[in-house]
């Protein structure tokens, strides 16, 4: 089956507002959806783009916002408001375990959507493993399996392989969207991959 690779981490707004249009772009499109979780401040910081922690008083009002307002009034994706304040928690299990489900073809496509919508929507810490747990179950998954699988040193080496991927491959940031190697780096750019699956642009970008 062909693919749509998908790099993000479970943390991200700008993710968790492209998730349900890119789940309907793969449904309609006959793409799965292979997911690629990442240490994100890692990709972001490699490449000189202004870190999270540095970006100034009057950008989060705006990027974390304004946008998120009219991205999820466009999008229909519900939020409780604000940034979460456990958003700068270790997200690192949170990833490993979308990574265990994706090996089990366990449903990482509902998995991932479910985590987003819990820390974006209810405030959910995504380093708490029972909250995991439960959303884990909450999908029809094997909890007890899925963690386990995620606390392997297996796991975290392909955690690290994407995150080295993602940086040696340019990406800037979460999400990052290929298909047949054309990189789309955010979900505004959603449209345009489905766009590329129906008909490629005239030069794929690398």
């Amino acid at each position: 089956m062909a693919e749509i690779e998908y790099f993000y981490a479970p943390h991200s707004v700008f993710a968790y507002l492209g998730a349900t249009r890119l789940a309907e772009i793969a449904q309609a499109t006959g793409r799965k959806i292979v997911h690629r979780p990442v240490t994100l401040n890692e990709v972001v910081e490699v490449h000189h783009v202004q870190g999270f922690k540095g970006r100034s008083k009057a950008h989060y009002p705006y990027f974390f916002g304004r946008e998120i307002e009219r991205w999820g009034e466009y999008r229909d994706v519900p939020f409780k408001g604000g940034v979460p304040s456990n958003h700068a928690n270790d997200t690192s299990l949170a990833s490993r375990i979308l990574i265990a489900a994706t090996q089990q073809d366990q449903g990482a496509d509902k998995l991932a959507h479910a985590m987003m919508q819990a820390h974006w929507r209810d405030h959910g810490d995504l380093a708490d493993q029972t909250m995991l747990e439960g959303l884990i179950d909450a999908v029809g998954m094997d909890a007890d399996a899925v963690v386990s699988a995620a606390k392997s040193p297996e796991t975290e080496a392909v955690l690290k392989a994407n995150t080295a991927e993602a940086i040696e491959r340019s990406f800037f940031g979460s999400p990052t969207y290929v298909v047949d190697g054309d990189v789309f780096y955010g979900q505004d750019r959603l449209e345009m991959v489905e766009r590329a699956i129906e008909k490629p642009f005239a030069r794929v970008w690398t």
